[in-house]
């Protein structure tokens, strides 16, 4: 086989097999002489020499139709062919079989047999004690072409073998054919059947060492070092010896000596986490091979006779559970020689560090990284490209894959995998895209982006406000310079924006401005902060958590404020952001959340709940407990924990017997308020390495704790039963496993299996129940769990308005998706939840995990929110009628998946969820192969679905609500941001939110503008930054008053940190308006911080906007966040609230107000002059002269005022107030 092998991998690599791996024909692997009936190798054309057609061969895909149970794993050709018809050629010539992890059977060390002919099985009882076949996968070889010569044979003797003397040598082949033919006498292949060549037994050997021979025994058996030796011979046609010597001395290293019974040896066993004593601990003598001394008692001691005093060596512990550790044996001299070994418990591997994606050039070199951590540490590394296994001996890799000189072909996907002795994992994918030589990756001309134009601009020919200002997709860019090896940060080179151009759009007989993408190209990435923000609270009455600790993995990284609140900067590279809360008075429960995160940049809110411990009850520890789960009103338990008498365990491994102060907190999913208090989110880490969901029925943190000392409490095996009659899945039963939450990657990890026992709950009914056992030291939350393969994607979408425009999609809004059990016929009225997920929407919005069912589309339903810095978004309707256009999916899926808004029965509850059927879509119908639901491996195709495609909708209600900027920003998208002077946002860094709050007396609501232009700055002056358009919010406590809070630009440094801009703001009401108050404090400040913006115009209110950070007394509320929807939600929570750190969304129009108006309903046909500074800005400034008259002209000129036409604003003037302006006496604000 040895040159088929060689051959058919060349050919296999020149024709697209996707890796140069080993092949079997009709071989055996594994051990010879065990035991089984191999198949039989009949003569057959496999032998055949493929690169003789001229066409070669190519491998077929990989088939897994057997899984390995019963007897073994069976692959055979014939069901292969039934399964896959035309898969397979006639005659295939070779056969691969690897495992589902990539490994050679020969790797693993199993037997198997394998024939091109027949197929492959591993039979069980084939397979050294205590091993069972593993799940194989296999792929044949097919020749393109019938007609070939054979390999040829092998050289024959050389026809002189005498040592100097020369001859010759032949070989032969023959002509086949590897199709099912009657006759192959008839073929006939262009060569020659013989080849000859001279050959020489070569000239006669000079004197030559042989090898090596094995080294003899040490000269001391134990104690002190010796020496041992060994020896070679000479092999020689001549009379002459080999230079050297024959024999060889090194020094052996001292061994313990068999036995010294006067001496002892004595230690202990800990866990390295809590210094608890560790028992059934086994204590080995280490050495090849190492012997056993004994094993540790309960308090984790041992002790060994027959040690040697002065031997310097090693111990090792292993205890199930927990990684093996070494200790030295330290002697004192008296006879006694002691070891103390810690043990660190089993940890599976977890991905500390995500291979990045990477642009290259063809040639260029490229190197990815990954990381993983756990106990024990991870040595052994995987890489993958496009899911095929990397060979280790081509490519040299560790932790670290580098690839050289790269070609086209090279381009694709590629992760690795970490695996240890408890587990694997994989990483993220990566993607690594090729360019040919000059081949861009950032496109010059830039791609469409609509931003909406202010209403008094006319519509185009299409009817829409909408103009084209292009943006440059944030694509990463080919690095210019050689890549450096290292695996730190790496900044990288990203598309943006090279130029841009300013537009005048005719708006109202004036000119907008506005600046355009005029091309892209390529400069370093942007590399904004990623922030999660939010607050802390106990699930059950909403007390924040008062200075918590917060951990990521096992570093503390601050506090939650007074409130609750707390702020997490994401690291690098995070591609699973666990974060552990802790409350430092152990009132609730150590909370645990996998956050969500916009890798993009930029702070999500996230609110975080806690369950408050459950009150101790008294157990006495000399005697068996059991404590329900779940026990509620109305309500039988989930099952119960049964304590045995002596279960407790001080710390030393002594049994205590006392009073035990007990809690244990139970999570029960038939309470659907208790979903946002459940820890972490439900996932493990399968054998292969991926990260999968589990569907919980409840959770219990427990908390053992001496009676009078308060000392914390472990126990020795315990058993946990669960009652049966709570799985409402049948199938749930036989998969019900135990599980404890790593604290540090959020993972659960199996602690045991449930299996089914008969027991009784009382005396008059007999129940089953599912019965494990486990140990209860460092962990302390645990989790009866099953893993669910039914599982499905949802896509859904957010947008800013209710139009639903694609380029309107909001980013960074989270969406959370919690899977329902309904119960039969009553969809709305769920039975239990059985897990949650987050996940935050991109550019293309985003795709949800979720329990699906094909066979019955009711079996789960998914109860799905969206929220965007705190602000709850809005679902489509669903009643009075349903309109599939609106909710984004066609019928009939839309009624299958039984689409229904919380409000849909009753119209007083909130519209900021719906409820739907998450019925897997059947491939063969295809009004369901278009989304929302997508299979769970399709989900490349949910998340690039085209905006075309179904999707379920959220969106933000702002209703009379506009914002324009002259440099175009969308803000649920940092990397869109551009270094400008006319920026709105200074700094993408972080962002700063000013608003100045509006008192309106009038019989109804109005909007109100906000023009801002440059003010002092030498760059900007008279240019405008953009305008807000609010709509005013009525007081429901004061008659025909209402207020708004309307967004203004911060006074403050310009994007190039040099100098300072006090922004020129106007403030314009709509309708027949004029001030009648300013705020006296605000006043004052604008007068003692000169230049003053004029006020003449009564029907507006401007101003130099201040620098510093004024608060509810000025009626200005200032708010910096990294975020700007976060920065502009708290500022106008503070402004309705009137205050300066409350929060309201109830309109408090005399609380906190900066300027008054007064408006009074225009007599019919007569335009505001708010509607005549849009249609007619000359001929309204025209009034104004007039009716203000000469006086009044000279103090305010009207340029000031023309915010519609575009003007320029003339500089501000350094005129004091007149005396008019004074504030009156005991009111806050001033009348004018």
């Amino acid at each position: 086989m040895g040159e088929l092998a060689l051959a058919l991998l060349a050919l296999a690599a020149l024709h697209g097999a996707k890796a140069p791996e080993p092949l079997e024909n009709d071989s055996e692997s594994g051990k010879s002489g065990v035991g089984g009936k191999p198949w039989k190798a009949a003569p057959s054309p496999a032998d055949l020499d493929l690169d003789t057609a001229g066409r070669g061969a190519e491998w077929t895909s990989w088939f897994n139709i057997d899984h390995p149970g019963g007897a073994g794993d069976y692959e055979s050709l014939e069901a292969i062919r039934f399964y896959y018809r035309g898969r397979v050629c006639e005659r295939p010539v070779a056969i691969q079989a690897r495992t589902t992890e990539w490994e050679l059977p020969e790797e693993v060390g199993e037997v198997v047999h394998v024939s091109p002919k027949k197929g492959f099985r591993c039979v069980n009882k084939e397979q050294p004690q205590g091993k069972t076949c593993s799940n194989y996968h296999i792929r044949f070889l097919c020749p393109l072409e019938h007609i070939y010569w054979s390999h040829w044979s092998s050289w024959s003797p050389c026809s002189r073998s005498a040592c100097g003397s020369s001859g010759t040598q032949t070989r032969t082949r023959r002509c086949v054919n590897a199709r099912l033919v009657a006759a192959l006498k008839e073929l006939k292949c262009k060569g020659k059947a013989v080849e000859r060549r001279p050959c020489s037994a070569g000239p006669c050997p000079e004197p030559a060492w042989l090898e090596w021979g094995s080294w003899g025994p040490c000269s001391r058996s134990c104690g002190s070092a010796g020496t041992r030796t060994r020896r070679r011979s000479c092999k020689t046609t001549k009379k002459v010896s080999c230079a050297g010597r024959p024999t060889e001395v090194q020094k052996c290293p001292p061994s313990p000596c068999p036995a010294c019974p006067e001496h002892t040896l004595q230690g202990t066993v800990v866990s390295a986490a809590t210094g608890a004593a560790l028992p059934d601990a086994r204590i080995f003598l280490e050495g090849r091979p190492p012997v056993l001394l004994a094993h540790s008692d309960a308090h984790g001691r041992f002790a060994a006779a027959g040690l040697c005093q002065g031997s310097a060596v090693n111990i090792s512990a292993h205890r199930d559970g927990f990684a093996p550790g070494l200790a030295p044996v330290v002697s004192n001299g008296s006879g006694v020689a002691v070891a103390h070994v810690r043990l660190r418990r089993l940890e599976k591997p977890y991905m500390v560090l995500h291979p990045t994606t990477k642009v290259r050039v063809a040639g260029q070199d490229v190197t990815f990284c990954c990381k993983a951590s756990g106990t024990p540490v991870p040595k052994k590394y995987y890489w993958y490209h496009n899911g095929t296994l990397l060979e280790r001996k081509v490519h040299r890799y560790g932790s670290r894959l580098v690839l050289s000189g790269l070609a086209p072909a090279q381009a694709g996907t590629y992760h690795c995998k970490a695996s240890t002795e408890a587990g694997a994992i994989k990483s993220a994918p990566a993607q690594l895209t090729v360019l040919a030589q000059g081949q861009q990756s950032c496109k010059p001309e830039p791609e469409p982006s609509l931003v909406e134009l202010p209403s008094e601009c006319p519509q185009d020919a299409a009817g829409s406000r909408y103009y084209d200002v292009g943006r440059c997709p944030p694509v990463p860019c080919a690095d210019s310079a050689a890549e450096q090896t290292g695996c730190g940060a790496d900044v990288g080179r990203c598309c943006g924006v090279r130029r841009m151009e300013m537009r005048e759009i005719p708006c109202a007989g004036s000119l907008l401005p506005l600046k355009v993408v005029a091309e892209c190209g390529c400069g370093p990435c942007a590399q904004p902060r990623v922030l999660v923000q939010g607050r802390v609270t106990a699930a059950d009455t909403g007390e924040p958590l008062r200075f918590g600790q917060i951990f990521l993995g096992g570093r503390k990284v601050g506090f939650t404020g007074y409130k609750g609140s707390f702020t997490i900067e994401v690291p690098p590279d995070t591609q699973r952001l666990v974060a552990r809360f802790v409350d430092r008075q152990q009132r609730f429960v150590d909370a645990i959340k996998v956050l969500p995160f916009n890798r993009r940049g930029g702070a999500v809110y996230q609110e975080v709940k806690m369950l408050r411990k459950k009150e101790p009850v008294d157990l006495d520890g000399s005697r068996s407990n059991a404590i329900p789960l779940g026990e509620a009103s109305g309500r039988d338990p989930i099952g119960e924990l049964v304590l045995p008498a002596g279960a407790f365990l001080r710390p030393s491994g002594e049994v205590f017997k006392g009073t035990v102060k007990a809690s244990i907190t139970f999570l029960d999913p038939r309470d659907m308020a208790t979903a946002g208090a459940a820890s972490s989110d439900l996932s493990f880490a399968d054998a292969e390495g991926e990260i999968v969901p589990l569907r919980t029925y409840g959770m219990f943190a427990v908390d053992f704790r001496e009676g009078k000392s308060g000392a914390a409490l472990q126990t020795g095996p315990v058993e946990v039963r669960m009652d049966a009659g709570q799985v409402w899945m049948p199938e749930h039963l036989q998969k019900m496993k135990l599980w404890s939450l790593n604290p540090e990657t959020g993972l659960w990890e199996e602690e045991g299996v449930l299996r089914p026992a008969g027991g009784s709950r009382g005396k008059r009914e007999e129940r089953t129940f599912l019965v494990g056992n486990l140990e209860i030291r460092e962990r302390r939350l645990f989790n009866l769990d099953v893993p669910e393969d039914r599982r499905c994607f949802v896509k859904v979408r957010a947008y800013s308005n209710e139009k639903f425009n694609p380029y309107e999609q909001l980013e960074g809004v989270v969406i959370s998706l919690i899977n329902l059990e309904p119960q039969p016929g009553f969809p709305a009225n769920p039975r239990a939840w059985g897990r949650f997920d987050s996940v935050v929407t991109g550019p293309n919005g985003a795709c949800l995990p979720a329990f699906c069912d094909g066979q019955r589309p009711d079996a789960y339903s998914a109860y799905v929110t969206a929220t965007l810095g705190g602000e709850e978004l809005e679902a489509v309707a669903s009643s009075p009628k349903l309109n599939p256009n609106a909710v984004g999916v066609s019928q009939p899926y839309l009624g299958k998946l039984g689409y229904r808004r919380l409000d849909h029965d009753d119209p007083n509850l909130k519209k900021t969820a719906f409820q739907i059927n998450v019925a897997k879509p059947d491939p063969n119908n295809v009004d369901e192969t278009n989304g929302p639901i997508y299979p769970y491996r399709s989900l490349e195709e949910c998340e690039e679905a085209p905006v075309s495609a179904n999707h379920l909708r959220f969106y933000r209600v702002e209703v009379d609500k506009y914002e324009y900027n002259v440099v175009p920003f969308k803000e649920s998208d940092l990397t869109s941001w551009t270094g400008d002077y006319l920026s709105w946002w200074p700094n993408p860094q972080e962002f700063r939110a000013c608003f100045i709050k509006v008192q309106i007396e009038g019989p109804q609501e109005y909007m109100v503008r906000s023009r801002n232009m440059g003010g002092s700055h030498p760059r900007t002056r008279g240019q405008l930054y953009g305008l807000r358009d609010t709509r005013s919010v009525r007081d429901m406590l004061l008659e025909n008053t209402s207020g708004a809070c309307v967004e203004f630009k911060c006074s403050g440094m310009l994007f190039d940190q040099s100098l300072v801009d006090r922004t020129l703001v106007s403030i314009i009401p709509q309708g027949s308006c004029h001030r009648t108050a300013v705020n006296s404090l605000l006043r004052e400040y604008l007068s003692r911080h000169p230049p003053v913006a004029e006020n003449n115009h009564t029907a507006a209110f401007t101003m130099l906007a201040p620098v510093d950070p004024l608060g509810h007394n000025y009626g200005i509320y200032t708010v910096t966040d990294q975020n700007p929807r976060l920065a502009k939600e708290i500022a106008i929570g503070r402004c309705f609230d009137g205050t300066s750190d409350g929060f309201s969304r109830e309109m408090k129009a005399d609380a906190g107000t900066a300027v008054t108006f007064t408006c009074r309903e225009r007599p019919a046909g007569r335009e505001s002059f708010f509607q005549r500074l849009l249609t007619a800005p000359a001929e309204a400034l025209a009034e104004i002269r007039r009716e203000m008259g000469t006086s009044e002209m000279r103090r305010a000129p009207p340029e000031v005022m023309d915010f519609a036409s575009g003007a320029q604003a003339p500089g501000p003037t350094a005129t004091r107030r007149t005396p008019s302006s004074r504030r009156r006496t005991g009111r806050v604000q001033g009348q004018l």
